[in-house]
């Protein structure tokens, strides 16, 4: 090769050359400087959108819980208005559950029980997510199975889309295969909600949270 085909070096380029050159690479710099900078602002502001702590409680705004009008399992109607200055341990489910909700409200009751003198200030709240069947009576039959405190909740078809809806629960009937309009099953979420005495969402537990698990936590956030 050549002398001609050399590049040639930045110190015997003309200074106006060079000084076009330093511009043009501090703008190439000032332009990755900024976009590394609007880039740790997005995730950052992703982070604080869907963040959660380990233990369950919410980093974010979203909103969860809101206002309700729905029947007891003593059948007296009640709204959420009846639960303040108590924190409410709130799980959907249905009666004819087949495996998640007993084991659900069981390790429920196991937290109430461990939560000692703490426990009165508590109300565990299970809202049917299938009231075509869980009238208030049985209710009050299956949640008298799992511990006396907690309170069994009903209404119209109506009166639970709302619920569900303020507290992000997904549901829907799943059809028995033999055809069988009274042996359907109900697919729904399956999260524990910890609401405070005013009624705002503090924390979350998984439904197979064990029961001591779930009181010891309980014990920091009451």
């Amino acid at each position: 090769m050549n002398d001609k085909s050399r590049k040639p070096a930045a110190d015997s380029l003309p200074p106006a050359i060079r000084r076009l050159r330093l511009i043009r690479n501090a703008a190439f710099a000032l332009v990755a400087l900024v976009a590394v900078l609007m880039l740790g602002v997005y995730i950052g502001q992703r982070g604080q959108q869907t963040a959660t702590a380990p233990s369950g409680e919410t980093k974010t705004a979203v909103k969860i819980g809101g206002p309700f009008q729905l029947t007891d399992h003593t059948g007296k109607a009640v709204t959420e208005a009846d639960f303040r200055g108590r924190s409410m341990l709130i799980f959907f489910g249905y009666t004819y559950c087949p495996d998640v909700c007993p084991t659900t409200l069981y390790e429920v009751a196991r937290a109430m029980n461990a939560l000692g003198d703490k426990a009165a200030a508590v109300t565990p709240v299970f809202i049917s997510v299938d009231p075509e069947r869980d009238t208030p009576a049985r209710l009050k039959d299956y949640v008298a199975n799992f511990h006396p405190s907690i309170v069994g909740l009903t209404g119209t078809p109506d009166q639970i889309k709302q619920v569900a809806k303020e507290y992000r629960v997904y549901y829907a009937k799943v059809p028995d295969k033999a055809g069988d309009p009274n042996a359907y099953l109900m697919d729904h979420s399956s999260v524990i909600y910890l609401m405070g005495p005013d009624g705002a969402f503090k924390a979350h537990f998984s439904h197979d949270t064990p029961g001591d698990a779930m009181a010891a936590k309980l014990k920091t956030l009451l």
